[in-house]
């Protein structure tokens, strides 16, 4: 399977926002490396964009708590901070099956046809064993499909920062779990059960995948 963008389809974007989802997606899965500088100039030129857009970006990535901004010594990508595991899974585990939930009373809602295109892409050739990178990005991109199809703005948004800062912890000890695609593939019942509008279903798969998550991580902490 190729590698997707991360967000969904949708209106087109400011260059603030070009510039957020970018650096959002290289801060959560650390290829902006935990405490590294953000050099604004460097940013600059990578996303050509100007200074203005790129330091809107870098607010609201900090609201985010990806970045950190210090006085006279410049903006860093924020350390991952494990310990708070137990605190983000419990949101996780009461609000990530609530927009299943939701999702799946829509049967998808306005994103039916984006849900039902990474079913098709789930099941298709190519997606056994995937290299843990990728399968981490699919992950993302599947959660931030069932947020969007809840129909709830609010929660969307709560649910991304959360499942952020989860996806970096989940970064830190990728290598150390022994296998994702068991983790991964469960999205296959979870968006069947969405499309089909089986409410009960999805949200009981989604708290088992959340719990399951977490389980893995302590595992090897």
């Amino acid at each position: 399977m190729s590698t997707m963008p991360l967000h969904a389809q949708g209106e087109p974007l400011s260059l603030a926002d070009q510039a957020f989802l970018q650096l959002q997606d290289r801060l959560i899965f650390l290829d902006i490396p935990p405490g590294a500088p953000l050099n604004e100039g460097r940013l600059s030129q990578e996303l050509q964009l100007g200074r203005t857009p790129l330091r809107e970006a870098l607010k609201r990535l900090e609201s985010e708590h990806l970045v950190v901004t210090y006085s006279r010594r410049g903006t860093f990508a924020t350390t991952v901070d494990i310990t708070a595991l137990s605190e983000i899974s419990q949101v996780r585990e009461v609000l990530e099956p609530l927009a299943a939930r939701l999702a799946a009373e829509r049967r998808g809602g306005d994103s039916r046809s984006q849900l039902e295109e990474l079913r098709d892409l789930l099941a298709g050739p190519g997606n056994e064993g995937l290299p843990k990178d990728e399968a981490l990005r699919w992950d993302v991109r599947i959660h931030r499909a069932i947020y969007a199809a809840a129909g709830n703005s609010h929660l969307q948004v709560t649910l991304e920062r959360y499942s952020n800062l989860a996806t970096r912890i989940w970064c830190v000890v990728a290598d150390r779990i022994p296998e994702l695609q068991e983790h991964i593939t469960v999205h296959s019942a979870l968006l069947s059960a969405v499309l089909a509008g089986d409410a009960e279903e999805a949200g009981t798969i989604m708290l088992h995948h959340v719990q399951d998550f977490e389980t893995q991580i302590r595992q090897v902490l």
